[in-house]
């Protein structure tokens, strides 16, 4: 064999950074030549357009190829022989590169909103050969392999050559959907790094494997839409959060897929009277434990319960049953497992390198380097896919304030402040914000919440006007101030008034949702029925006050599962939650009170129209703290749209006590907690009773114990 170039030797060893230059069709001098390089193959022939062959020479034992074309052509196939086996098969080295230059001018400047259409693995005809197009950023790997279930995962057989500010590309002709794929990168000290999932695939092998499936996405079934104006600030919304893990499991402890979801999980939420569901995190994650709070896989699925597809009917199904769909988004930090995010290229290419800046210390994850454009490129692109690809309605986003604060759960010097010394996490806080413009700019009808537990300012008012965009933030003080109150014994609730009290001051200061989220009922919290004092009547007396508390509350709802009907344990995302309470009538009857609370709210103008709006809300009742009794008057736009509100969390019953109204007349008792059908002791006022006449109507009431009660004018 005659001696190779120092670029030959590249190749078979496969370090080479730019096989192009090497491998396929090259003109030199006056001649074509081929090159190729196929391991194991003992002899190859190229094939031209019209099926003349030529021999290529083999140059090298490990499998490389070079020779001529046959005379005249200018496309070629290769024949190669593998042990006895003769195949035909196509060049990836002859094809033409995927990403076009207006591709790497966005992607450059990192506007490219739609990543997920370039990046990644997508099934494509290039001159007129079917295949895979692979697109990965690795700006500073020395050489960057795609292996799969198409080249026996050998690294050195298809490496990829790198367009623009370090995206690599290949196509593979016949590479097909359904096959599992990875990315092999050299780093550029010479690292041979584990190998990589694609950061932008769209399905995953199921835990603990980690490869990454091809999926022709533009195939998946597009959800109908959600009912309109689901998302406004004026209309109701009841949002059921659920585990896709443990909200219903069959047989043997197993999970139920997808599809078994959408035929259960739909008609469940409706028939309860739920506006919403939101999912906790569906992006896959290698670990259970995380709930999927720690995410690999941004743009699928979790593979754990069926295909992108399945996914797809989910929503349809949700939509279908006149419920909207918001997921869990955490675009916070991932984790650092071998195959993800971490350490891509061989450097800090999606984290910050200083672990001051780059790493959690309570959850031991990594955190996203928002000041790189390509890092909030891929993330605002991945925001976009969910809403555009699965019709979902809307995204909360997990630990809002983690990204706003450099010293997050930090000790002193722990942490490194921004250019102005500060704390504030300033492009963190931009990220945010063109998060949530370009979301609001092409789906006007979602919706995005903050999981925020701090004081800061405007996170759901108008960038313009110096916020950070969100439709609804979560209020976190509201929920635990009141499950402070409410797990006191009710004789020790006079000296906590102030708990109820509080949360009116800065009620309308955000669009808020009112979470008793999955974070209520773990880590020792104990469920929401487990903190309630007292014997089993007044647990869940208090339990239905509480609930009806909420529901008369300004902001919107939010509700774990379980807590519907009692759930006695805390959440176990191994088991699903104890259906089987509901064979007892006190856990019916606080799924019948919730059930019926979310009818009144949808039904109730008052009770939702002016949620996030001062003018919907007037105190009646706040100073009466020995008795443990509040009162207020929610407010619709309409000037007869009123519902009277009055919570006893005391144990005692309150007879012809008194309480101004705004109208005179008859007023209905539309919902009592203390009715028998919830359980209760059936103390009310008879279904309606009359305001007196005169400057200031008051209606004469009689307050059951441990319990609300909501009246509303005769129309």
């Amino acid at each position: 064999m005659t001696k190779l170039p120092a670029e030959a030797y590249a190749i078979i060893e496969g370090r080479h950074s730019d096989p192009f230059h090497y491998l396929g069709l090259h003109t030199e001098g006056d001649r074509s030549v081929v090159r190729a390089f196929l391991p194991d193959a003992s002899n190859v022939e190229a094939i031209g357009e019209h099926g003349e062959t030529a021999p290529l020479a083999k140059i090298h034992d490990s499998g490389l190829f070079a020779g001529p074309l046959p005379n005249g052509s200018t496309r070629y196939q290769l024949r190669a022989r593998f042990g006895d086996n003769v195949v035909e098969l196509e060049d990836a080295y002859r094809f033409p590169p995927i990403l076009s230059d207006f591709d790497l001018y966005l992607l450059g400047e990192g506007t490219h909103q739609r990543v997920y259409d370039t990046l990644g693995a997508h099934p494509m005809t290039l001159d007129g050969v079917d295949g895979i197009g692979f697109v990965v950023l690795a700006p500073n790997a020395r050489r960057v392999s795609v292996v799969g279930d198409f080249n026996f995962w050998d690294g050195r057989r298809h490496p990829m050559r790198v367009r623009g500010p370090g995206y690599w590309e290949l196509f593979i002709p016949r590479a097909r959907v359904g096959d599992h794929y990875k990315f092999e990168i050299v780093a550029r000290n010479g690292q041979h790094l584990p190998l990589k999932s694609d950061p932008l695939a769209f399905a995953a092998e199921v835990r603990p494997k980690t490869a990454s499936i091809v999926i022709d996405e533009r195939k998946i079934s597009h959800p109908r839409p959600a009912p309109d104006r689901v998302n406004a600030l004026s209309s109701p919304m009841s949002i059921y959060e659920v585990h896709l893990g443990s909200w219903r499991r069959k047989g043997r402890n197993e999970w139920l897929t997808y599809r078994e979801m959408a035929e259960q999980l739909p008609a469940y939420a409706s028939d309860m009277g739920f506006t919403h569901i939101e999912f906790l995190p569906i992006s896959e994650h290698p670990f259970d434990g995380s709930w999927g709070y720690q995410p690999t896989g941004m743009f699928a699925p979790t593979s754990r319960f069926g295909s992108p597809d399945d996914f797809a009917a989910l929503i349809d199904a949700c939509h279908g049953a006149g419920l909207a769909v918001l997921l869990d988004w955490v675009p916070g930090h991932f984790p650092d497992d071998p195959h993800g995010l971490g350490h891509f290229d061989g450097t800090a290419l999606y984290e910050h390198a200083n672990p001051l800046q780059g790493r959690h210390l309570d959850w031991g994850t990594l955190i996203y380097n928002y000041g790189r454009t390509e890092v909030t490129n891929f993330l605002v692109s991945n925001a976009l896919f969910w809403l555009e690809r699965y019709g979902i309605d809307g995204l909360r986003v997990d630990a809002v304030a983690s990204m706003l604060y450099l010293d997050y759960s930090r000790p002193a010097g722990g942490w490194i402040p921004n250019k102005y010394g500060g704390r504030e996490n300033i492009e963190a806080i931009d990220f945010l914000r063109r998060f949530n413009t370009e979301l609001f700019a092409h789906f006007p009808q979602a919706t995005t919440a903050a999981e925020e537990s701090t004081a800061w300012p405007q996170v759901s008012r108008p960038v313009e006007y110096g916020g950070l965009g969100f439709g609804y933030k979560w209020n976190m003080g509201w929920m635990h101030d009141t499950l402070k109150y409410i797990g006191k014994d009710p004789i020790h609730r006079k000296h906590h008034h102030g708990d109820i009290l509080f949360g009116l001051q800065y009620a309308f200061s955000e669009n808020f949702i009112l979470p008793l989220s999955h974070d209520e009922v773990v880590h020792g919290k104990r469920s929401i029925l487990g903190r309630m004092p007292g014997d089993d009547w007044q647990r869940f007396a208090n339990l239905r006050a509480y609930y009806s508390f909420m529901f008369g509350h300004p902001g919107k709802k939010l509700m774990f599962m379980g807590c519907e009907f009692g759930q006695e344990r805390e959440w176990n995302h191994d088991h699903s939650i104890d259906w089987h309470l509901l064979d007892q009538p006190k856990h019916r009857g606080i799924q019948n009170l919730i059930r019926d609370l979310n009818r009144l709210y949808r039904a109730l103008p008052a009770l939702h129209e002016l949620d996030c709006d001062q003018a919907g809300f007037e105190w009646v009742i706040t100073d009466d703290a020995n008795n443990n009794v509040f009162g207020w008057i929610r407010k619709g736009n309409d000037a007869r749209a009123r519902c009277l509100v009055v919570a006893n969390f005391s144990p005692n019953v309150y007879r012809n006590y008194r309480v101004r109204v705004p109208f005179a007349g008859k007023w209905h008792e539309v919902l009592n907690s203390d009715s028998a059908h919830y359980g209760g002791t059936n103390v009310g006022n008879i279904g309606e009773v009359r305001a007196s006449e005169g400057a200031t109507p008051e209606l004469n009431l009689t307050i059951p114990p441990l319990a609300a009660i909501f009246l509303v004018p005769e129309s």
